[in-house]
């Protein structure tokens, strides 16, 4: 008997709370329709919806002069407040329209819907017939009100079921498929954990992946030294965090300004101050755990050195443009004398199994262990690119495929620029647990005659200069490497390239020095910890390139886009002494480097206008002579390029950095001429960069 009482009890219980709609959907409610049952709510809300549009529509006189006949549509919905609310009406006329809306704004409030007791949102579709008729009528009509199904109601919850499933933002990117962005002094904080003696890293091929890289060096907990204590929101994205930071169940994304604002002073330039104004947007994100995605937009104004300006000049592309910024891409006239350049990079990653990694996108790429590279540098403006990293084993294979431009006037038709392709491949081996060695081969080749993408240099491990054979010696332009790195110990390291274009050993032998004989070299050596001192790297490094190195008899299959080296930044016909010192402490850096270099380049007087092979870009048939070829020949220019920069990274997260930097130069040409001639530079700057690229002013 108690326990049927108890029975009884819950029995009422639930009857009370499903009348009082704590449990069930429960329309608006009218004030005449309190007293209404449940199951007679809806319908008593709908009578009264159609009492009050019967009573207040006043038809327009233009729709009675015309004896229109039809009907009026409309979607609306009361809110959480019980007010009505408009979303949609189609009528033949706007005055039936503008007429509607009048009513429904007269709508008196009403109790909101509710579901399971809480208040919500109701959507409803009505047909208002036109003449009007009585609510008699309304009851027999197709008309009536229809209440917005289940899937239409859990579809307009959506939004905000999205809004629950975000959690507590954790920078994910540390260990995604995003590239670290490559510049020389940041690689530097992390490239003995990546050398140390026993690791199976492969440090040649850059930009690194996070992933990768996070096996060797604890990004979330350096970061977190760095971090500074801030209540305000503003304080944490300033200091801290990126601007914009999200993060759900499966993605994540940021999104960042980007600022290069500079003023300075060159001793050199007739005009008072060097600038530069570059405003942007970084977005990064991923979805799941395999596909990530990068883009920087920026906008750009500056005026730089005046060595700076000169070569951006004589980088000039066909048609009106005066100028390609180095590294960065054409640019047009900003006020007198000054320059506007916009520039975007992209790129998808996307890891389909944990040893490949395949980016499309638009930037750079680089190979190499030193601050220059013989075989792929960054130096070049950004192009499209689509990349294979295969890793396995003790074994890491880079493909990388791109489409190139050369914009010189003798090669463009049509006013358009000539598009060239390349096609690169970098087999990268831990012999031991101290040596490295890598294999690199390459090859350029145009559109010329609608040749197009040969899909010959589609094949990821083919051959290349056994292709060149196949498809003519003239349809391509081929080119090997090889590198080398030894470590010594967990703090020294040894580096070397070797890049070889043509090569004769009969002339070797003879002693000869051919102009055929077209190769360079490169030694490093990396201390760091220098003297025992932490984040002190040091390091060394000696180039040399000898003459018509990377040119071509072809016009337009040389080793170069947008008029730049996609090598070494002085193109061929050089050696030359760096010495590098980079310090981090804290928030705190500071860099030096001195360059000692020796260059051949060419006269162009008007009296001499052969290639000495210094111009990468210039026909090696133009060529004064076959044999005594030596490096520096031609107009031998000596240079110095010494910089000294200092700064305070202000935010980890977006690498937002404040500094004051100086460079010396000394340019000394044995010969001045129309182009070439003797400059001695001091450059002063101070500002404030998000650091995410390499930007090499010292040629």
């Amino acid at each position: 008997m108690k326990q049927f009482i108890i029975l009884l009890f819950v029995c009422l219980q639930y009857s009370v709370y499903a009348q009082n709609g704590l449990y069930y959907e429960k329309p608006p409610v009218f004030s005449n329709c309190d007293s209404v049952s449940v199951s007679e709510l809806q319908k008593c809300f709908d009578s009264n919806v159609y009492n009050h549009i019967y009573n207040t529509f006043n038809v327009p006189q233009k729709v009675n002069d015309d004896k229109y006949k039809g009907d009026i549509v409309v979607l609306f919905e009361v809110d959480t407040l019980g007010s009505f609310k408009v979303i949609y009406v189609d009528a033949m006329y706007e005055e039936l329209k503008t007429e509607t809306k009048r009513v429904f704004s007269e709508f008196p409030k009403v109790a909101p819907a509710t579901y399971n007791g809480r208040k919500t949102f109701k959507q409803y579709s009505i047909k208002v017939k036109i003449p009007l008729v009585n609510q008699s009528d309304i009851q027999n009509q197709e008309s009536k009100m229809k209440t917005i199904t289940a899937i239409e109601e859990k579809a307009k919850t959506e939004f905000d079921s999205v809004n629950a499933t975000l959690v507590a933002f954790e920078n994910k990117a540390y260990s995604s498929q995003l590239n670290i962005p490559f510049t020389h002094a940041d690689y530097a904080k992390f490239d003995r954990q990546i050398n140390l003696v026993g690791t199976n890293s492969h440090t040649a091929s850059k930009p690194f992946v996070y992933q990768d890289v996070a096996k060797y060096y604890d990004f979330d907990a350096e970061t977190e030294k760095l971090l500074q204590k801030r209540e305000t929101w503003f304080g944490r994205k300033l200091w801290n965090e990126h601007l914009v930071q999200l993060q759900g169940k499966e993605y994540w994304f940021t999104i960042d300004p980007i600022f290069d604002l500079e003023v300075g002073k060159d001793t050199d330039a007739d005009f008072s101050s060097t600038y530069n104004n570059t405003r942007g947007l970084r977005v990064q994100g991923g979805l799941g755990k395999k596909f990530n995605f990068f883009t920087t937009v920026y906008e750009s104004q500056g005026r730089f050195a005046q060595y700076f300006n000169d070569y951006a000049e004589s980088l000039k592309a066909f048609g009106p443009d005066p100028a390609i910024i180095p590294g960065r891409g054409i640019a047009k006239r900003f006020k007198t004398d000054s320059y506007d350049y916009p520039v975007a990079e992209a790129y998808l990653s996307y890891a389909p199994v944990d040893f490949l990694n395949i980016q499309f996108g638009h930037g750079k790429n680089f190979i190499g262990d030193g601050y220059r590279s013989l075989l792929l540098s960054d130096v070049s403006s950004p192009h499209p690119f689509l990349k294979l990293n295969t890793q396995f084993w003790k074994i890491k294979y880079t493909n990388t495929w791109m489409w190139l431009r050369d914009v010189r006037p003798e090669v463009t038709e049509d006013g358009a620029f000539l598009t060239k392709y390349m096609a690169n491949h970098y087999l990268s081996w831990n012999v031991s647990k101290r040596l490295n060695l890598g294999f690199f081969e390459s090859v350029m080749w145009t559109d010329a005659n609608n040749r197009g993408f040969d899909i010959n240099y589609l094949n990821p491990i083919i051959f290349y200069r056994a292709i060149e054979f196949e498809t003519g010696q003239d349809a391509g332009n081929a080119i090997l490497g090889a590198s080398a790195k030894y470590k010594v110990n967990d703090n020294i390291n040894v580096y070397s390239q070797f890049v070889l274009d043509e090569f004769k050993l009969s002339d070797v032998k003879a002693g000869e020095r051919s102009w055929s004989n077209k190769y360079g070299y490169q030694f490093g050596i990396k201390y760091y910890n220098a003297f025992k001192v932490d984040n002190l790297l040091l390091q060394a490094e000696y180039n040399r390139i000898r003459p018509y190195t990377y040119s071509h008899n072809t016009i337009a299959t040389n080793y170069g886009h947008n008029n730049q080296s996609m090598a070494h930044l002085w193109g061929a016909n050089f050696s030359e002494f760096i010495l590098i010192g980079r310090y981090h402490y804290n928030r705190w850096f500071a860099n030096a480097k001195l360059i000692f270099g020796t260059r051949g380049l060419d006269f162009n007087d008007g009296t001499d206008n052969y290639s000495y092979g210094g111009d990468v870009y210039r026909d090696y048939d133009d060529r004064p002579f076959d044999k005594g070829v030596e490096v520096g020949q031609g107009n031998k220019t000596t240079v110095f390029n010494g910089n000294l920069q200092a700064g305070y990274l202000i935010n980890p997260a977006s690498n937002l950095k404040i500094y004051a930097d100086v460079t010396f130069r000394d340019f000394n040409p044995e010969a001045e001429t129309t182009s070439t001639f003797k400059s001695n530079t001091v450059w002063m700057n101070f500002g404030i960069r998000t650091d995410l690229f390499n930007w090499y002013f010292d040629f």
